[in-house]
């Protein structure tokens, strides 16, 4: 039986594949509609029904990192945390607990925060997929996820930079179209590294 965790077992051509049409998928939405998107944009901090959304995908996540064993496929994303496991018994009962409570007592940039929560998560398992493979084109990977680590902290630490940071995207056309172009390009690279040198990884 393999004894890694299932993080460790996604394939690089996979995780560049979804990542790549992601981003490409995204921003070409952001050049078609960009009234729309930067709508959805300005109201997203404050939408509390998809901040709770987005915080129990992220909880429930976390949850199963932690989950006791012998719940069938509940049990397959339990994750070894050391010298924190005796805390795992803590954890689960914390963590519903805390949707509760934050989905009713956290009305500042909720969204923004649980946000931040889901990218935290995001980003373990495509720096599992990237880890120590051979292309080192596989750094398209890692970089975009040390990004979006670094931007999930902020948006939980301080989430009116999000709302600061779309306010000035959206201020001028060039300044959203270049944010469209360089998330095109990016997705793009990804997409054509997955097909050029992922394929066995």
């Amino acid at each position: 039986m393999d004894a890694r965790h299932p993080y460790e077992m996604i394939p690089l051509f996979a995780a560049g594949l979804l990542l790549g049409v992601w981003l490409i998928s995204s921003h070409l939405l952001m050049l078609a509609k960009p009234a729309l998107v930067q709508g959805w944009l300005k109201k997203f901090p404050r939408h509390d029904l998809s901040g709770q959304i987005i915080l129990g995908i992220s909880l429930a996540w976390f949850w199963l990192l932690v989950a006791p064993e012998g719940m069938g496929r509940l049990s397959e994303l339990r994750m070894d945390l050391g010298e924190f496991n005796n805390i795992k018994p803590i954890l689960r009962l914390l963590v519903p607990a805390a949707l509760v409570m934050v989905s009713i007592s956290v009305r500042d940039f909720l969204a923004v925060r649980a946000l931040g929560v889901l990218g935290l998560m995001i980003a373990a398992p495509l720096l599992d997929a990237a880890f120590l493979k051979d292309p080192s084109s596989r750094l398209l990977i890692p970089i975009f996820a040390y990004v979006l680590l670094t931007s999930a902290m902020f948006w939980v630490g301080m989430p009116y930079l999000f709302r600061d940071a779309v306010t000035w995207i959206i201020a001028t056309p060039k300044r959203w179209n270049i944010a469209c172009l360089l998330g095109l390009g990016y997705g793009a690279a990804t997409l054509i590294c997955a097909f050029a040198f992922w394929r066995n990884y």
